[in-house]
């Protein structure tokens, strides 16, 4: 039992150093990296009820024979004790999501603690559970004509006194870029037609408006 519980703990430490030092690199978190995602959410619902197939789902058919592996060790090490339970669950839920990020193409940074869910992406997810749209649409429509009113005005602004100096003008410009590029963004997002394909998370298609209205896009 003691070997079995090194083991693990062994396993969740290499985890996360790997997490923590693509982190420090810059790598952007994603939604299925955290506690209360999808993924895991799932996870415990399949360790309680011992049902495996509705976690299957989040990897590919090649991972599936390593999931289902690890989905047994799981759950004959947490019948040992309270905390071989909280380790052996922890392992699963690292195992499954860097599999399902793996699989997806992207990095895997390590679980993220419950509520660090962008606010967009948590609003998707009520959609999808409410089978309504329309609070979600109100909230990104709000946050892009925030986020076009302020770079219009700051422009505009700009522009009043754009032919007073150059650095009037370098003024101007960086306001005018920012504006243009952040509405050319918006309208190249809004008009691009649903992906029918795989979906990498945390990829160059997974963007979000920034609901600050401060940096045009941020990453899941």
């Amino acid at each position: 039992m003691k070997r079995g519980l090194d083991v693990i703990r062994r396993g969740i430490l290499a985890t996360a150093i790997i997490g923590m030092g693509l982190a420090m690199h810059g790598i952007s978190d994603a939604h299925c990296d955290t506690l209360d995602g999808p993924v895991v959410k799932e996870a415990k619902t399949a360790l309680e009820t011992g049902d495996i197939n509705p976690v299957l789902k989040w990897v590919t058919k090649e991972d599936e024979k390593e999931i289902r592996e690890q989905f047994d060790k799981t759950l004959a090490v947490r019948k040992q004790s309270k905390e071989a339970k909280e380790l052996a669950d922890m392992y699963f839920f690292e195992t499954l999501v860097r599999i399902h990020r793996a699989g997806e193409g992207a990095p895997y940074t390590g679980l993220k603690a419950a509520g660090t869910v962008e606010p967009s992406v948590a609003a998707a997810d009520k959609a999808l559970e409410t089978g309504s749209a329309d609070r979600l649409v109100a909230m990104i429509s709000d946050a892009a004509a925030k986020g076009i009113r302020d770079r219009f005005e700051r422009a505009k602004e700009a522009r009043k006194h754009a032919d007073h100096g150059v650095e009037y003008g370098r003024k101007f410009v960086e306001a005018y870029v920012e504006f243009t590029h952040y509405v050319e963004r918006l309208h190249t997002d809004a008009e691009k037609p649903a992906a029918h394909g795989k979906a990498v998370e945390g990829g160059g298609a997974g963007h979000h408006i920034d609901m600050q209205g401060q940096g045009g896009y941020v990453r899941n």
